[in-house]
């Protein structure tokens, strides 16, 4: 059954993926105003340069590293047939190639999708997503995902990641050397110290801040892609809620660098804490999608 959608999602759609490019702009703009700020006219060039580099490093290799750094493991062909027959048959609607599928032993539910690009695209759960959903929830996660994939979600959060750790590394580097850099008055083009100086304190805050906005974008996509993949937007809702008390009770102890990847956020934290959130409120999400299945 397909699913229709009224003119306000499609909006909220294509305003999330405007967003999206004006996010990473900023963020890209970001890393050229911190090199520049540490070394000038040369900063600037070697900003754009290591920009360059890290971003060539994550394209090619940022798949086998967040799959090692989880402790994914390949799922032997059989081992689950249910998943192996609902993710192809989901990939073939999608128009995507059946993607590698790992599982992470932890009674924590949840899942995440990596890869470059559709070809290269692997999708991991955990043992616990496994045994908490029913078939209906668990068509959703993987719709979600394969979605994340279609769209190249997995690269551009990457970028964004990449990005934003560039910049807090620079910074973190100029402080270390702050004599050096405050004390460069004979270079015609080095910036004033003081402004130099709150731009390092104030760049990696904002970088992080981007790089969220960037990641809570490309979630409110994902379900919509996802709902529209499934006809079902009320079983995406279903497994969400599921899984947001899932990890609640049980946090699944993983590296915070790759938190942006799952479908609902393996941290916790309120109040101002949740400015630096990955994803965006549970009940947004949920409430988005039942106002599609409406």
């Amino acid at each position: 059954m397909d699913a229709v959608f009224p003119p306000s999602t499609r909006g909220h759609r294509l305003s999330n993926v405007v967003k999206t490019t004006l996010l990473l702009a900023a963020l890209s703009a970001l890393v050229l105003a911190v090199g520049q700020a540490v070394g000038g006219g040369r900063g600037l060039l070697v900003a754009g340069a290591v920009v360059l580099v890290m971003n060539s490093v994550s394209y090619w290799f940022s798949d086998s590293l967040a799959l090692a750094m989880n402790g994914a493991k390949p799922l032997a062909s059989g081992a689950v047939p249910a998943l192996e027959q609902l993710t192809a048959q989901l990939a073939r609607r999608a128009g995507l190639p059946m993607p590698r599928l790992y599982v992470i032993h932890s009674p924590t539910p949840n899942a995440f999708a990596t890869g470059r690009n559709p070809q290269r695209a692997a999708v991991a759960v955990t043992t616990g997503l496994l045994e908490l959903l029913d078939r209906r929830e668990l068509a959703g996660v993987l719709a979600h995902e394969l979605s994340h994939v279609k769209n190249r979600d997995t690269l551009i959060m990457t970028v964004a990641a990449t990005l934003a750790g560039v910049i807090t590394q620079v910074a973190q580097w100029a402080f270390w050397w702050g004599g050096a850099l405050l004390g460069r008055g004979d270079d015609d083009d080095s910036p004033n110290a003081l402004a130099t100086l709150g731009l390092l304190i104030v760049a990696p805050l904002s970088a992080t801040l981007l790089q969220l906005a960037i990641s809570r974008s490309r979630e409110f996509d994902a379900d919509a892609a996802a709902a529209e993949l499934t006809g079902d937007p009320r079983g995406l809702a279903s497994a969400l809620a599921r899984l947001e008390d899932g990890n609640q009770l049980r946090h699944l102890n993983r590296s915070p660098a790759t938190a942006h990847l799952y479908i609902v956020n393996p941290l916790s934290g309120g109040g101002v804490l949740s400015l630096f959130a990955t994803h965006p409120p549970i009940e947004r999400r949920i409430e988005r999608l039942l106002a599609m299945e409406r």
